[in-house]
């Protein structure tokens, strides 16, 4: 029981990490007032560089910091058309899901199952190892905290830091405050144009960094649709959280925790029907996204920067 147990919440952890990273990218993004659901097709296109140049460099770090940087220059196309030339915000991060996912699609058909180096590529290619703490990864269950990969050892740094950045600082305030009221925030002499695409862009790098997690450390190698949707539970994750970090993590071990139960279940021989078990994690978002936000509107606590997804110029005022 103890094995199962530490089985399921280091899957639970592996599974949520690549979902923190892109949701909290997306939670700065949204707290700008800048809208982006493109977030599938960035994770997607990011999956697909970062493991073609950590297979094709023989270094995993170079995937990575390729996948943050094609997620930033989605990003930074999408700023420009949301914030610059003020185009449709929910249009924009569409195309984006679309031109990603395509594009993803094009690149990998030489990594991808039907690959003649694919096998190759997934045995001998670079991925991201896991580190064990001496002595904590012994300890029975939470000692899974401590058997992880470098990066879901930061996500316990990452999470309250960026709580503490957007709600104890300065900085943090100015971002919320352009979300919330752009008008104002001008007035008070903060850039707002210049908010908005810097945190649109530090979001695109996170959603990136989430992307590359998929495919060199969660499941090493590239398939088809290696996402599964998850860019779309990011935008599911963000409003149960209330655009909160802390919430976000919880809301992305829930999802985790499915996953890991599902796959358990797969691997006991169970009768019930595999495209059940993998339908779970997405029932189990939908379900609880419901029951919160339900909650939220009863207690009039429904947390949406009040200007997000409404374009600004200065010229408006």
């Amino acid at each position: 029981m103890i094995a199962l147990l530490t089985s399921i919440l280091a899957i639970t952890l592996r599974a949520g990490t690549s979902l923190v990273y892109a949701t909290m990218g997306e939670i700065y993004t949204e707290n700008s007032g800048v809208l982006n659901l493109g977030i599938e097709g960035m994770m997607l296109l990011s999956a697909v560089s970062g493991f073609a140049a950590a297979y094709y460099s023989g270094f995993v770090w170079v995937g990575f910091l390729i996948a943050m940087l094609v997620g930033g220059i989605l990003a930074a196309i999408h700023a420009f058309l949301s914030v610059t030339m003020r185009a449709n915000q929910v249009v924009s991060g569409l195309s984006i899901t679309l031109f990603g996912t395509g594009m993803a699609s094009f690149l990998g058909q030489r990594l991808g199952p039907e690959s003649n180096n694919y096998y190759l590529a997934g045995m001998v290619g670079p991925r991201l190892q896991t580190i064990s703490i001496p002595g904590l990864s012994q300890i029975p269950v939470i000692g899974a905290l401590f058997n992880q990969d470098i990066l879901t050892y930061i996500i316990y740094l990452l999470v309250p830091l960026a709580w503490f950045y957007l709600y104890k600082t300065r900085n943090g305030l100015n971002l919320r405050a352009v979300g919330e009221d752009p008008q104002t925030a001008d007035a008070m002499g903060i850039n707002v144009t210049r908010t908005r695409y810097i945190y649109t862009i530090i979001g695109g790098l996170l959603v990136g960094l989430g992307g590359a997690h998929l495919s060199l450390s969660y499941t090493p190698g590239w398939s088809e649709n290696i996402t599964g949707g998850r860019g779309w539970i990011v935008i599911a994750l963000v409003i149960f959280a209330m655009w909160n970090p802390g919430r976000a993590f919880l809301g992305a071990l829930i999802f985790g925790g499915i996953n890991a139960v599902q796959f358990r279940l797969q691997a006991s021989g169970t009768n019930i029907p595999a495209s059940f078990l993998n339908m779970m994690p997405y029932i189990m978002t939908v379900l609880v996204l419901v029951l919160i936000t339900w909650w939220e509107a009863l207690s009039k606590r429904i947390g949406a920067p009040a200007a997000l997804s409404t374009p600004y110029m200065r010229e408006d005022k």
